[in-house]
Formats: structure tokens, sequence, C-alpha cells
């Protein structure tokens, strides 16, 4: 009898134990195999493989009311890494706005409260890059109200002087579901951009795959000194020759460094998100930059 209860308190020890080394190896083995690309090299990647927090190393937030007079509050809570990979939730809850004015004429402080949060990370002084081929593989929610974005802009500049690229944007045109490819630069006028823009139809992916919105696909850009490209699962979807991007000032934005940004927008030209269900989800499994090693 002394035996077995013996046996019993070692057992229960043991498995007290493994269950506190789970606990405490937060680094989740979800690898999607780097690929071999001839004449490039990758030069830097981001897995999301260890569970909390994105990497500071590489990672800022934004915080508030940001852009485009959106609904959502950005905050560090809502992007979090789990089971290999960044999870951004939009989340219906309601917030009091601290730059809250009565009477203010302006979006950012004349709403009292925010009723969404939502999460936007970038590497913005922190990690930037200059040409290269960028590979995120990313599952998207398509609910109304949903905006998600992978996207780029200049390190140098005000917008939209220092260009944008629109790798991936999910929202409505005229109330149709679409996915949209851009690339923008600087005008004459302040804070107009000239944009050259791929608007694709979500119907044309659920035509071919009625599932398509619950998987992963891989968004691609390939930026050399000639040119921008973007794709999807490797279909071409927008060209746009760098000799025609050239800001006022005879400036060209994209031959210059430009940082990466993930976020999860609600509202604006994603629709009113008021009767979708909650959290909405957007999921990155990596990010990965190769650049060319051939010279």
């Amino acid at each position: 009898m002394k035996k077995n209860r013996l046996y019993l308190v070692q057992l229960f020890l043991l498995l007290s134990m493994l269950s506190c080394a789970q606990k405490m190896n937060t680094k989740v083995e979800n690898i999607t195999p780097v690929e071999v690309i001839p004449n490039m090299k990758l030069v830097w990647s981001e897995e999301f493989n260890v569970d909390g927090k994105p990497n500071s190393e590489f990672w800022r937030y934004e915080n508030g009311f940001v852009r485009n007079e959106e609904l959502q509050w950005y905050q560090s809570e809502n992007a979090n890494c789990s089971g290999g990979f960044l999870v951004i939730e939009g989340r219906r809850e309601k917030l009091p706005n601290p730059n809250y004015v009565s009477g203010s004429g302006n979006w950012k402080t004349n709403r009292e409260f925010a009723n969404y949060t939502s999460a936007s990370i970038n590497t913005s002084g922190k990690k930037d890059w200059l040409y290269g081929r960028f590979e995120i593989k990313a599952r998207i929610d398509t609910s109304l109200g949903s905006w998600p974005a992978i996207w780029t802009l200049g390190t140098t500049n005000q917008w939209p002087s220092n260009g944008e690229i629109d790798i991936m944007e999910f929202y409505r045109v005229k109330g149709s579901p679409s996915i949209l490819a851009n690339v923008a630069w600087g005008t004459a006028q302040a804070w107009v951009a000239k944009w050259h823009s791929e608007i694709i139809p979500f119907s044309r992916f659920t035509a071919k795959d009625a599932e398509w919105a619950k998987k992963f696909h891989v968004w691609r850009m390939d930026w050399t000194s000639e040119y921008i490209k973007l794709y999807i699962d490797d279909e071409l979807y927008n060209t746009t020759l760098l000799s025609q991007t050239i800001n006022a000032d005879g400036s060209n934005p994209f031959k210059k460094p430009q940082y990466l940004l993930l976020n999860l927008a609600l509202g604006g030209n994603g629709g009113d998100p008021k009767e979708s269900s909650f959290p909405i989800k957007y999921e990155v499994d990596y990010v990965r930059v190769y650049q060319d090693n051939s010279k």
C-alpha cells in the first residue's frame, strides 16, 4: 500500500513538472518551409512562432483613432502571436476616448467613445528595405466591416510623396467585396495621391474556390529599380513601372526604402460592421523578404 502511494505521488510530481515545462516553453513549431529562390537570399523573416506579443525588436504599434475616419480604436492588446500565427482581432467593445473634446470638428476628438478596437503594427524605425521580394501568407476575414491590409510606406517625406504600396487590401468597392493591389505616389497637391490600382472582385476568387476565404493565401510583391509587381498565390494582378511613379518635385519614392504595415481596420471602406459577428480575425503565418543575390 505504501509503495502504491509512493508511486502515485511520484507520478503526480512527474506530470506536474511536465505541465510546468510545457507552459514555460512558449515556442510553437509551425514552420512553413522557406522557399529557395534562384539568385535571391532571405534577408529577413518573421514567422510568429513564439506565443505572446509580436517581437518588439521588429514591430511597433499604432494607437487610437489614426486614419480614414475608421471606427476602430487601435491598441496593442488586439495583436498577439498564438499557435504560430500573428492574430489581429477586431473586437466590438466600448472604450472612452481620452482625447474627446465636446464640440470638436476633428473626427479623432469629437467621438466620446470608441465602439470597436483592433490593432495595427509596423516596422517603422526598426526595419525597412529597398527592393526585393516580399511574401506574406495570411488569412483574411471577409465579414462586412472588415478592412485588412498589407502595405508599405516610404521612410522619407510626407504622404503620398513618400510612396505607398498596398500589397493587399480587402474592402467593399461600391458595395461589392473586392481585393485591391495599389501603388500611390505624390502630385502637385498636398495629400492628394496619384494611384495605380487594380480592383479584383472577390467573386472571382470564390468562383474558383467557394472556401477561398477560409484558407491562407500568399500575397507577394516583386520590387526592383524598374517595376513593382503584385501577386496573389503567384497570379499577377498589378504591374507598375517606376518610370511612371514620379512625384511633382521630380523625385521617385520607390527608389528609397519602405517599411511594412499589417493592420485590420473596421468600418470606412470596409462597410458597417454592426451586423457582423465578432471577433473579426486577421491571421498572418509569416512575412519573408528576399533580395537579389546575383550581383
